[in-house]
This record gives C-alpha cells, structure tokens and sequence, in this order.
C-alpha cells in the first residue's frame, strides 16, 4: 500500500497532515479537509488583518495648539488673529497617517484680532456672524501621502451657512512621550481661503479704492494630538 502525505499551512500555522490512501474511502476525507481549509483561510486571515489595525483616537491639544490668520489691511499691511476657542477628535489605524480623519469645530465668538471693536465688527453679518452661526465646522474626506512626512488634507470646510471642498497642505511633525507619560503627535497646516466664497461679505474701501479687508485670508494651523486610551 502506498500512503502519500499532505501538510497544510494556514496563516503560518502548520494545521494538520493527511494521509492519502489511492483507491480508498479517505480520499473522500482529503477533498473535505482540503475544503474545510478553503473555507477557513480567510476568515482567519481577516480576523488577523483586523487585529492589526485597531483605529487610534486622539484629540486636540488647545493648550499647545493654535488657529492663527492674517489679513490685508488697505493693502499695505497686515492684521493677524486667532481663534482661542476650537476642539477636534483625529482617527488613524496606520501608523504612517495614511489613513487620518478628522472631525473639528472652532467657536466663532472666540475671534481675537487684539481689538475689540474689530473683533464685534467680525462676529457681526459683514462677516461671520456669531449669533447665527456660532462654529466653523471642518471634516475630512481623505488624506494623500506625498511622503517625507507631507500630505494633502481633503475634506469639507463649513463656514455659516455655506460649505465647500478643501485640500490643504499639512506637515507631519513627529511622535513623542511627554514627561507624564502622555503620547503626543504635531502636524501644521498653512494654507488660505477667499472669504467671500463663505459669505463673509464686507465690501469696504479706502477712499483711493483699497480693499480695507483682503478677500484672500491666509492661515496657520499648528496642532498636537493627544493619544487617548483604548476602551
């Protein structure tokens, strides 16, 4: 009798040996057991491969971020602010980002130009207007490496009542542990918006014509992730 052996590898994991007998009933045992590991493959596989890529979250930093603008003023010089107010949850499963998302929202009414009047000029309907639509609300829709730690951010920009398609250039600044332990991650944003396309309508001018506002609105965001615990 002639007996011809078979061994299995399943995920790396040697499952079992079979034991071929030609002309016998255990043939019948092998095209089982040979379906059986068909059947069985890939849902280990899954489960593996899902295992391994257990989502991230983290939030924002307020204390050690910060959302920074400059404007023209009449075209000669430069008005910058912040918003002191904002807040964001950040998922990723990848460790290299490539799989980032984001979901924020800043508090309109926490515009700060160090002016006060400026600052209730900008809160009111020639721009932002706080009363009625008090956040500024961006989420991401996909995220592009370019490698050397750079991608392009997409996603979908809501200011008041109008929301339109972005993609901004963000930096990846590195991983550390903080002194107490804390697991923090920083990347920036530098990129710019026209104003006018999100309604924020002011038209006024210098009496030689200058825009007292420029329509284009640069902006910096530097962030740092905290890491939160898994549940």
């Amino acid at each position: 009798m002639v007996c011809f052996s078979f061994q299995f590898k399943c995920c790396n994991i040697y499952c079992y040996n079979i034991y071929l007998y030609p002309n016998s009933k255990m043939n019948q045992t092998l095209k089982n057991l040979i379906s059986m590991k068909k059947s069985i493959a890939p849902i280990i596989l899954l489960l593996s491969t899902g295992a391994a890529a257990v989502a991230q979250t983290w939030k924002i930093d307020p204390t050690h971020s910060k959302i920074g603008f400059t404007a023209k003023y009449l075209v000669i010089s430069d008005v910058d602010g912040e918003f002191k107010d904002f807040n964001g949850t950040v998922t990723a499963s990848n460790a290299d980002w490539s799989d980032l998302s984001i979901n924020a929202q800043v508090n309109v009414n926490s515009i700060n130009t160090d002016n006060e009047m400026r600052d209730k000029h900008l809160k009111s309907d020639d721009f932002f207007n706080a009363e009625k639509f008090p956040f500024i609300l961006f989420k991401s829709t996909g995220i592009k490496p370019l490698g050397n730690n750079k991608f392009v951010l997409r996603g979908d920009l809501t200011i008041r009542d109008v929301t339109r398609h972005v993609e901004w250039p963000m930096t990846y600044g590195g991983t550390v542990k903080d002194p107490w332990g804390n697991i923090k991650a920083g990347f920036k944003i530098s990129a710019s918006i026209n104003r006018q396309e999100y309604g924020l309508k002011y038209t006024g001018a210098a009496a030689t014509g200058e825009a007292v506002v420029s329509d284009n609105i640069d902006f910096t965001i530097n962030t740092i992730l905290v890491k939160q615990p898994n549940n």
